[in-house]
């Protein structure tokens, strides 16, 4: 690596509410407009269902603990890339790497700039391909911003965040305040099985979890967070527990708006809540709000995505070119230009062969899982490899809330392999084409 690089690294620009507000816009995306209805069909009561929502919670503060030692511990643009890295050797990081790089941010990417595309069809409409024109408009617009920098990114972050949680209050209202008694509906298919057993929970959980995931993406900015050591942790806690409190209000929204069976039984529930009160105006309302959670999943993917695609091009001499950090900018701009490209292209698939919200979550679902679980075996194996590194935080209660991570996503790995497995193939696929790609990156190394 030039000295020019090695100079050139992310300084320390994010403030605390910086901190928050990207961390609430990774998790708040367009997940909960859609999801609770998916999961109140999986659980089928009203009681599981409210406390399938309180588990996520409660899962997503004690991976975000284990993570947050792991942030400060470890300081890094690379996150997750960089903890597999240091635990478990440069081959099994590579993998995690690619595997980013080419499915879980990229189609992330993609999929939300489609689901934009979708919903701001419904007030211009652009013709045939309407979808697909908004959604690589999206892309371009978006990677254009963020290539110019840090301080273009958060600063749009910020303002979509603020929008999309100004929407979810507006749902809240909608339901608890103006709404009347719920019409009847046929009642909605129970879950299989016990509440605690079965594809029933399984299934639920791997939708409600989907729907917090993104706080994970926090390690990614790590390396720039004013006083990391401190802020971090905390911006990780109170991010998550609005977004908790944040979903509970919204869930009990739908449920008193629509009546439990009306929620379970609904396609599109944000929309059919917003109907029920105020009519045409309120579904044209709910696109435009879906539209802004879609931008915001895709500006605050795009941030993160980046950067360990840039961790990847530094480490690897093979795509060397994705590790230049741009110091004016703040901003690893050859990484966010190929980032850009990938989920242009996969836009363009779609285009030609659309792909679903839900058919995207099921076949990154082994690999996200099998990875967060890895992230979590980390943590162990960090602790007895580098025992004397400064830890600024520790997670409470070592060993047993990290063991109940690792444990919960191995459970959540089962269950997309069981529960999900013909879509979840394809993620399978794109490690072992990753594989290939590690065999020639070894050799340039060599």
């Amino acid at each position: 690596m030039s000295t020019e690089q090695q100079a050139a690294a992310p300084r320390q620009t994010l403030s605390l509410p910086d901190a928050c507000a990207m961390i609430v816009g990774l998790i708040v995306g367009a997940g909960i407009f859609g999801t609770p209805s998916i999961v109140a069909g999986a659980v089928g009561d009203t009681g599981t269902l409210m406390a399938v929502w309180v588990i996520g919670g409660v899962f997503s503060i004690i991976g975000a603990l284990c993570y947050a030692e792991l942030a400060t511990t470890f300081p890094s643009p690379g996150g997750e890339y960089h903890f597999i890295q240091r635990a478990f050797g440069r081959s099994l990081a590579f993998l995690y790497g690619w595997a980013r790089m080419t499915v879980i941010v990229a189609g992330s990417i993609a999929v939300f700039a489609y689901l934009f595309g979708d919903y701001m069809s419904r007030v211009i409409h652009l013709g045939e391909y309407s979808s697909a024109i908004w959604a690589a408009v999206v892309v371009v617009l978006l990677t254009w911003v963020n290539y110019r920098g840090i301080r273009e990114g958060k600063a749009t972050q910020n303002l979509f965040t603020t929008l999309e949680v100004a929407g979810l209050l507006l749902i809240v209202l909608a339901g608890l305040v103006f709404a009347g008694p719920p019409a009847a509906a046929a009642p909605a298919a129970e879950g299989s099985g016990p509440w605690y057993m079965g594809a029933g929970i399984g299934s639920a959980m791997i939708f409600v979890l989907f729907t917090y995931g993104g706080w994970n993406d926090a390690a990614y900015i790590s390396a720039e967070v004013r006083n990391r050591e401190r802020n971090m942790v905390r911006a990780l806690l109170i991010a998550i527990s609005l977004v908790a409190l944040l979903y509970l209000l919204v869930n009990l929204a739908y449920l008193k708006g629509l009546g439990y069976d009306a929620m379970a039984r609904s396609n599109a529930v944000a929309a059919d809540l917003l109907k029920a009160v105020w009519g045409p105006t309120g579904e044209k309302l709910i696109a435009v709000m879906i539209a802004v959670a879609a931008l915001t999943s895709v500006n605050g993917s795009m941030i993160v995505g980046a950067r360990s695609n840039y961790a990847l091009g530094r480490d690897w001499p093979l795509l060397g070119f994705l590790g230049r950090w741009h110091e004016a900018s703040g901003s690893p701009r050859n990484a966010m230009l190929v980032q850009g490209a990938i989920a242009l292209a996969l836009v363009g698939l779609g285009a030609v062969q659309k792909s679903g919200f839900k058919a995207l979550v099921e076949y990154s679902l082994p690999v996200f899982w099998g990875f967060f679980l890895l992230t979590g075996i980390a943590l162990f194996v960090l602790r007895s490899k580098e025992p004397a590194a400064p830890r600024p935080f520790r997670v409470p209660l070592y060993p047993v809330l990290p063991a109940l991570f690792v444990l919960m996503c191995g459970y959540l790995l089962y269950a997309s392999l069981t529960y999900h497995k013909d879509n979840a193939l394809v993620g399978l696929v794109v490690l072992a084409v990753g594989a290939v790609v590690l065999f020639f990156a070894k050799q340039k190394n060599k």
